[in-house]
């Protein structure tokens, strides 16, 4: 039959993961500005291709 073995120690770099946060901020950021920029365009897209009120 198979076993699985796992034996290995979970560790954190602190210094790694401290030097790493500018970037994960700026992915963070970059995520932002997609996603308010998509919002911002189906918003536009909904205002200029709503249906127009007739006069009867």
């Amino acid at each position: 039959m198979f076993t699985m073995l796992a034996d290995f120690a979970f560790k954190i770099d602190a210094d790694a993961f401290l030097k790493s946060l500018p970037t994960m901020g700026l992915g963070m950021l970059g995520i932002f500005i997609v996603t308010g920029i998509i919002v911002l365009t189906i918003g536009l897209l909904n205002f200029f291709t709503k249906p127009r009120k007739k006069d009867n």
